[in-house]
């Protein structure tokens, strides 16, 4: 199991990275959904990881990473699609 819990982690990690990098190359938009999902889906398995591994800190700051995109992901919604 902890083999798992270390490769959800290392996919959280580059999931974060790739949608930082594709954001600092103008490649996606801060409030485009693919970035926002990135995020989320990082944060969930560093999350994952965190918590195994008793990182409190890691883990709360990943909580609310998620809670930041997911945020972000409800407004953009009740937005509706841009013009």
């Amino acid at each position: 199991m902890g083999m798992l819990i270390e490769i959800i982690g290392w996919i959280g990690a580059i999931l974060v990275l790739v949608a930082y990098g594709l954001l600092s190359a103008h490649r996606l938009s801060g409030a485009s959904v693919s970035y926002q999902l990135l995020n989320i889906g990082g944060a969930v398995g560093l999350l994952i990881n965190a918590m195994w591994n008793g990182a409190l800190p890691s883990g709360v700051v990943n909580l609310i990473w998620m809670g930041i995109g997911a945020h972000a992901l409800w407004r953009q919604s009740r937005r509706g699609p841009k013009p």
